[in-house]
């Protein structure tokens, strides 16, 4: 960055930078499940929009997708604006402002170009990535910052409450309850952010005078950016994807029902979220990209099962059971790179730009499956590709990945 940049943490926060980092990690953490609470609300209802409005399989893949690519390309502008103006202002900020959007989808929204309208807006709650990796980062030091961003990374487990609670909470209080129970929550954390988060005084604002398309520039030309965007986008996207097509997948595929296939993509989600912070934990031990390999050559494998489409039950089960745990690791080991690697001062623009690869690499998936399932009528093209590409990435980590790595601890 140049010498404008945001000034960053130190490699070793100060003791008062320490106190109440454990309380500043929890509420960021909840709070980042509440706003992924609110982002992933579209999945589990994709099919009932489908069958209420007439929707194409492809139609379906747009309006659960929308939201993805909106909360993914948000998060350059909001993790700049972070640096600029830090997580006490950003956080409670970005969470009252997506109560909108669900309460317009909830009870407003009534065809699917409101629907798309209202998943633009609604894609504002996935852009708290962004805000909580760069604070996260600044509570605590080097070598425990793959192990804390994980555990805020598990925050992701939002998605596991959307697969949850989603459907039921509709059957069983009507079509607008989902909506008023998220648009509750995220106006208590709203309020709870703005009065108990503190950044860290190892965090300072902006004072440079180049604007935030230039601060985005001049982090894309960080070496590291684009590498880690890649990882990023093949791991996390990979977990987004099926945390908002995997219902529709189960239901087509294997002939589920919605509130069945909505149960089952939250255990996937859950394990995922489990397997985050574990990946950052052994990232801190082993090293980022060690994990990076394995996870990927793990995803390959189970990909390739399922282009057979095997049984449900074992075989489907355990290949999708162990692509999350393994795209969940993957997502810890890439933002434990993100914390060694980002220069000082631009660990919230480096988030961006990493997170947004990672909802863009969550955003086209759901497309191609849409798009090959209309077309041929099973998705065993689509999962061909998933394999190919996990392969790619793992190559990918191995060379220039790697050799980035040993030279920025050279």
């Amino acid at each position: 960055m140049t010498s404008a940049a945001t000034p960053g943490p130190t490699d070793a926060p100060t003791a008062p930078a320490m106190q109440g980092n454990t309380t500043q990690l929890a509420l960021a953490t909840v709070g980042f499940a509440i706003c992924f609470w609110a982002w992933a609300l579209l999945g589990p209802l994709g099919n009932s929009y489908g069958q209420l409005y007439h929707l194409s399989d492809f139609e379906v893949s747009v309006l659960v997708a929308v939201p993805v690519i909106v909360g993914s390309l948000g998060r350059i502008p909001i993790g700049a604006l972070t640096d600029r103006f830090g997580a006490k202002v950003m956080f409670p900020l970005c969470a009252a402002l997506t109560i909108v959007p669900v309460l317009f989808i909830g009870f407003v929204a009534n065809s699917l170009p409101w629907l798309l309208i209202g998943g633009f807006f609604l894609g504002l709650g996935g852009t708290t990535f962004a805000i909580g990796v760069p604070f996260v980062n600044n509570w605590y030091p080097p070598a425990r910052r793959g192990t804390a961003i994980g555990i805020f990374g598990a925050g992701m487990g939002g998605t596991a409450i959307a697969s949850f609670s989603t459907v039921p909470i509709r059957d069983a209080w009507g079509d607008g309850a989902p909506f008023i129970i998220v648009a509750v929550f995220l106006a208590v954390f709203a309020l709870a952010s703005r009065a108990l988060l503190q950044d860290s005084p190892a965090w300072s604002p902006g004072t440079g005078g180049e604007g935030m398309w230039a601060r985005t520039w001049a982090t894309l030309k960080i070496p590291a950016t684009l590498q880690l965007s890649w990882l990023y986008a093949i791991g996390f996207g990979g977990f987004v994807a099926f945390s908002v097509y995997l219902p529709t997948f189960l239901q087509n595929a294997y002939d589920l029902s919605a509130s069945d296939a909505s149960f089952r993509t939250a255990g996937f989600v859950v394990l995922a979220v489990v397997c985050r912070p574990l990946g950052g934990t052994l990232s801190d031990k082993v090293g980022g990209v060690p994990v990076s390999i394995a996870c990927f050559a793990v995803v390959t494998v189970f990909a390739a099962v399922i282009v057979f489409q095997p049984a449900l039950i074992p075989g489907a089960t355990i290949a999708f059971l162990g692509m999350a745990a393994a795209l969940g690791a993957s997502s810890g080991a890439t933002f434990a790179l993100v914390a060694k690697m980002a220069p000082p001062g631009t660990v919230g623009a480096v988030t961006g730009v990493v997170g947004a690869a990672g909802g863009l690499g969550g955003f086209i998936p759901p497309l191609i499956m849409g798009a090959v399932y209309g077309a041929r009528g099973d998705y065993g093209i689509g999962f061909g590709l998933l394999a190919l590409t996990a392969l790619l990435t793992l190559l990918f980590t191995l060379g220039p990945v790697r050799k980035r790595v040993r030279a920025n601890a050279g």
